[in-house]
């Protein structure tokens, strides 16, 4: 077994050509152990600390927590070398493997030497087998689609709570109290209607008390700490979500998980403690565009679009941002209502998803689709390029504000008007390179005007503030 992130393995010879959609049968034999070992990350300088609680995979006879490609190639596997000192190169690698293996199903057989139990990401059922000193019993997993999650598996004297919706905490001795609490968390969330799929997900105690957590397929790993911390319910929430739309799309499959925890966060804090996290995100986001901004061409606009993109940073953070500016657009069923009708086996052409939502938010949304999803554009850039308050003949102002986008994506965004007698909002739809204008009425004369609260990523958000003199007034 290799610890490298991405690892061609030895050669293994193949007696004929194998079709597509053929299968072919190995026998492969493994030998040895695996450590905990974070050396790929500590000679690139990452902290040991932070390394540590990151490559956490190991086998040991009293914990054992292993995950597949990026991290441990435990199953058979045909990848290009790759380095992360090489920039982007890793990250790059796992997402032609995946994208290769979409389709592709594994079927796996534990059989355990212990009375430990053994978790694994996939659908599991048990088969007796045969030996000279009787009846084992082997546990049989299956992954229909390998391709859409990194496999894992766990095995240590585990302790099981079951929760009142039969989703499971599975806890190591001495973790009781911890284990109860994160029972309690489970049963007593509220993700949103497409994530409330009761009874799936597994969560697996790490050893390590600062790992990093890992979600694949209904199995989440991770530090039982307490007390409870937002990150915490914020894991578990994107865990439950992660399930479910089962899509080979990881915009849709990875954006709605990322999209649910916004969910949370706005029912916990309302629509500033939103605005304030994707705030958190936007720096990131807006530094892994620049390379789409500075080289812009169809070709890279095409091949670094969400439609085509995996479970890298930049991908996760901009799709989590387009579901939650869906929402503002079309409203809370856009999230629910779409999911409910949504086939991944009908997902044959990148347009399914937004004719689906479409269809329940009765917009032609093409031109956002066209700018977020299925090119990358980059970010757009919105500032006030005038305010024109003009009073009316009884009372209050009329007040024109003209908007420019200075990126080349497009957006619906809001423009607020401060006055003293209170904000008024209106959303305006300014496309890439081009200018829009809108109208608000206002009791007083407004001292400023602002463009984008946040809920839209932007590449520079230090122009969005115009501020209006009393002397723009005219009182024709």
């Amino acid at each position: 077994m290799s610890t490298s992130p991405v690892s061609t393995g030895s050669a293994a010879p193949v007696p004929k050509t194998v079709p597509p959609k053929g299968v072919l049968e190995l026998s492969i034999g493994y030998e040895g152990t695996i450590r905990s070992d974070a050396t790929r990350l500590t000679r690139i300088g990452v902290p040991e600390n932070v390394a540590i609680d990151t490559d956490w995979d190991k086998i040991s006879n009293e914990f054992t927590a292993v995950r597949g490609i990026g991290y441990v190639t435990w199953y058979p596997i045909a990848t290009a070398a790759a380095n992360l000192s090489e920039g982007n190169s890793v990250f790059a690698a796992i997402e032609r493997w995946k994208t290769r293996h979409a389709d592709s199903s594994m079927s796996v057989l534990f059989q355990s030497t212990s009375e430990s139990p053994i978790f694994f990401s996939g659908n599991k059922s048990v088969v007796e087998v045969g030996t000279e000193s009787g009846i084992a019993k082997i546990a049989a997993y299956d992954i229909p689609r390998f391709g859409m999650d990194v496999p894992v598996f766990a095995a240590a004297n585990y302790k099981t709570i079951q929760t009142r919706n039969i989703s499971s905490v599975n806890y190591l001795p001495g973790s009781d109290d911890a284990a109860k609490t994160y029972a309690d968390l489970v049963a007593n969330l509220d993700p949103p209607l497409f994530a409330r799929r009761e009874g799936s997900l597994q969560i697996i105690q790490l050893a390590n008390s600062g790992a990093a957590p890992f979600v694949s397929d209904s199995v989440l790993l991770t530090p039982l700490n307490s007390p409870i911390s937002t990150d915490t319910e914020l894991d578990v929430i994107y865990a439950l979500a992660h399930q479910s739309p089962n899509s080979q799309r990881a915009w849709i499959h990875d954006g709605l998980a990322h999209y649910a925890q916004l969910h949370h966060i706005e029912q916990a804090g309302g629509r500033q403690a939103v605005l304030a996290y994707l705030g958190t995100r936007r720096p990131l986001l807006a530094e892994a565009q620049k390379t789409t901004e500075t080289k812009n061409s169809q070709a890279l606009e095409a091949s670094a679009s969400l439609i085509n993109s995996g479970d890298d940073a930049k991908s996760q953070i901009k799709a989590m941002w387009v579901w939650w500016m869906l929402r503002d657009m079309c409203g809370e069923s856009t999230t629910t209502t779409p999911m409910l009708s949504y086939q991944s086996t009908t997902d044959k052409e990148p347009a399914y998803m937004q004719h689906l939502i479409e269809a329940t938010c009765k917009k032609d949304l093409e031109w956002f689709f066209d700018d977020w999803v299925y090119r990358d554009k980059g970010l757009p850039d919105f500032r006030i390029t005038s305010v024109y308050p003009r009073k009316n003949l009884k009372e209050g102002y009329l007040v024109t504000v003209t908007v420019e986008n200075l990126g080349i994506a497009g957006a619906e965004v809001p423009v607020v008007v401060h006055a003293a007698s209170g904000d008024i909002t209106e959303r305006l739809i300014v496309r890439g390179k081009s200018q829009a204008s809108v109208r608000l009425s206002t009791q007083t004369l407004p001292d400023q005007v602002t463009v984008n609260d946040g809920s839209v990523p932007e590449s520079d958000v230090s122009n969005n503030t115009f501020k209006v003199e009393p002397t723009a007034v005219d009182n024709h």
